[in-house]
């Protein structure tokens, strides 16, 4: 186990951490770099990239519930939707092609993204549509299925989605985040102990520690930045995060890295 190793991921985990702790995005990128930049076998790195998002979101979620940037009824719905939808990711991963699955969830993030990136001002209103689906229990359990799958299946963590989603619907886009991150703590943990029964590598408690060296430091920090953040700003920043991110793995989809 080279120094090297144990020092990337430290590294990658904190930078990481402190993104999700502003914006609830960019877990996503860790099972990029284990696999793409480190080599590491892919059920080995979406198991330590799940339960980065395990782990960072219940303390992610411990501190906007401290901030009161927290909408219980909001996560106790699309949680609902979620417990199942993880298990169901993982099932439906043998019926079709990753490719597949990937391409749907790109060009999802892509629109999403520029959806947000297209409000120009903080909402202070909800418009009658979205109104109706933030009080309808059925739709909240329903989104909250539907991206768990994708992201259980796909690997890419659930607050890709979820954020830029609810923020478009006019949620606060700190409680959006405070959110998210709850939601993602109920989509990872299925996926933590089912692909740590198929990790393969030697000295793999060493990384998990060094991941959650890494991930916890940087949570805390970015959770405390995000209240000195702008509201306006932070949308911003998260609409910009979600469109590069969406461009760069379409063409990584398509091109190769």
């Amino acid at each position: 186990m080279s120094a090297t190793l144990l020092l990337v991921v430290i590294c990658s985990n904190l930078i990481i951490g402190i993104l999700l702790g502003i914006s609830g995005i960019s877990g996503f990128l860790l099972p990029l770099i284990y696999v793409g930049f480190l080599g590491m076998p892919v059920k080995d790195s979406l198991a330590l990239s799940f339960l980065a998002f395990a782990v960072s979101g219940i303390i992610g979620a411990f501190s906007y519930l401290r901030s009161k940037n927290m909408d219980l009824r909001l996560a106790l719905f699309l949680s609902i939707g979620s417990i199942p939808g993880a298990f169901l990711g993982v099932q439906i991963n043998v019926l079709i092609s990753d490719t597949l699955a990937k391409l749907l969830l790109y060009l999802f993030i892509f629109i999403a993204g520029l959806s947000l990136f297209r409000q120009n001002k903080e909402r202070t209103d909800v418009d009658a549509s979205s109104l109706k689906i933030l009080h309808n229990n059925s739709m909240l359990i329903l989104i909250g299925l539907l991206t768990a799958a994708i992201s259980s299946l796909t690997g890419a963590g659930g607050p890709i989605l979820l954020v830029p989603l609810l923020a478009s619907l006019g949620v606060n886009i700190r409680v959006v985040v405070g959110v998210s991150l709850l939601n993602s703590v109920i989509i990872a943990l299925p996926a933590v102990f089912g692909y740590f029964a198929y990790a393969t590598m030697d000295h793999l408690g060493v990384l998990i520690i060094s991941s959650l060296i890494g991930i916890t430091i940087g949570i805390i920090t970015g959770a405390k930045f995000a209240e000195k953040v702008p509201t306006y700003h932070l949308r911003i920043f998260i609409a910009i995060i979600t469109i590069i991110s969406a461009v760069y793995m379409l063409v990584t989809l398509f091109f190769g890295t």
